[in-house]
């Protein structure tokens, strides 16, 4: 089913998503009984509880890159926190949610506590936004529509709002980086996983220059791997993109690059609505393709010289998700990742950490909290004061 109503490759729903799915069901149910209330140190004349309450009704705006994988982010720890859900996903990808709250139902979730309601943005997200009713909304898609919903919770009831938006990421080879056709394993992976269609994809390769050849070279290699085609063969690493209007909008940066000239593979389109992987050489910092939330399969590739440069490219975004660093001198790892303005950064990889770490962006990447990790489930509580005063208490 997600296979079909996303153009996702079925290898990757099989071995990532729905097993992924699961997981993140069972680590926050597994975390219910791990949170625990607190009592401040006011003295011995008062005793100060600190307790968690869940935050009530919740609104989860799903994403259509990653539909069921992105429903259990948000209603894991927000059934775990004891708030009632109702899911709106994507117009584009809504069977995996129905069959999701059909099995919900059959497991024994009462009526009412987790609800699916499909349609458009104008149709349903607008709605949900603006429901007085609604105690908080999670919303994970474009930065243009997270917007929308801080302007929903102000014009009704204040709600709580957690956004986790776009992204344009970097992956930072430096020259001292070991086995280079590992790390083009690793920047592909980054690149082209699903399609480019990853708000954490990185995108944007930021290269030293006196390693760039033989990294090209390896990425050329490995490139012929992401073998293109119907989704539904377990064969294939790539499939289609969502829809029409979204392969158009890929295809107008394609064009983009051809003007360039430095395309050093793919750049094209094939019948239906595929996208071959592409990698544009030498990209600057003004170009759209540099700026620009791309979410199709198109690397950048950009040289640097110096430390200093490389973070400073890596900031030069609007955006904060995600990055990646790729060096074998660790006191440059750590200082890299810690001067790069993203929710994550890995190192020597790509990926996005697991269950136990949160996942969410810094910039026009994010706002309000995270998904994932322990640290999720504080977005779906309120905190409550209670002031038990015991000076004048009878003996």
């Amino acid at each position: 089913m997600e296979s079909l109503d996303s153009g996702k490759p079925i290898g990757e729903c099989l071995a990532v998503d729905v097993p992924e799915t699961l997981h993140i069901l069972r680590w926050h149910a597994e975390a219910i009984d791990k949170l625990y209330d607190q009592s401040a140190p006011v003295g011995s004349e008062a005793v100060s509880l600190i307790v968690r309450e869940p935050v009530g009704v919740v609104g989860c705006v799903l994403p259509w890159n990653f539909p069921l994988l992105m429903l259990a982010w948000k209603i894991g720890p927000a059934l775990a926190a004891g708030c009632s859900v109702i899911v709106k996903p994507a117009e584009q990808t809504s069977l995996t949610s129905l069959r999701v709250a059909e099995l919900a139902h059959q497991a024994g979730i009462p009526a009412g506590v987790l609800n699916i309601v499909t349609g458009t943005g104008k149709e349903v997200g607008e709605p949900v936004g603006l429901h007085p009713d609604i105690d908080m909304v999670s919303f994970t898609g474009s930065t243009a529509t997270g917007r929308r919903f801080l302007h929903y919770s102000a014009e009704s009831n204040l709600k709580r709002i957690v956004l986790e938006c776009g992204g344009k990421n970097p992956a930072i080879v430096f020259e001292d980086a070991e086995d280079l056709q590992s790390v083009a394993e690793q920047v592909l992976n980054g690149a082209l996983w699903n399609m480019g269609e990853n708000c954490s994809a990185t995108s944007r390769l930021l290269v030293q220059e006196s390693v760039k050849a033989r990294l090209l070279a390896c990425l050329s290699d490995k490139i012929g791997e992401w073998k293109m085609g119907n989704p539904l063969d377990p064969s294939n690493r790539l499939g289609t993109m969502i829809s029409k209007a979204h392969y158009e909008k890929v295809r107008q940066y394609q064009a983009i690059a051809k003007q360039s000239g430095n395309i050093l593979h793919g750049g094209e389109t094939e019948e239906g609505i595929y996208i071959q992987p592409t990698i544009v050489d030498n990209v600057k910092r003004d170009n759209a393709l540099f700026r620009d939330e791309i979410f199709g399969p198109i690397l950048t590739v950009t040289p640097f010289k110096t430390t200093e440069e490389a973070i400073t490219l890596a900031n030069d975004t609007d955006y904060g998700l995600a990055a990646s660093v790729y060096t074998s001198n660790l006191r440059k790892a750590l200082t890299v990742s810690r001067a790069v303005r993203a929710g994550t950064v890995t190192v020597n990889s790509f990926g996005e950490g697991d269950a136990t770490t949160p996942f969410g962006g810094y910039k026009q990447s994010g706002f309000g909290g995270r998904d994932k990790s322990i640290f999720a489930h504080d977005q779906y509580t309120e905190l409550k004061t209670i002031w038990i005063d015991l000076s004048g208490a009878s003996s």
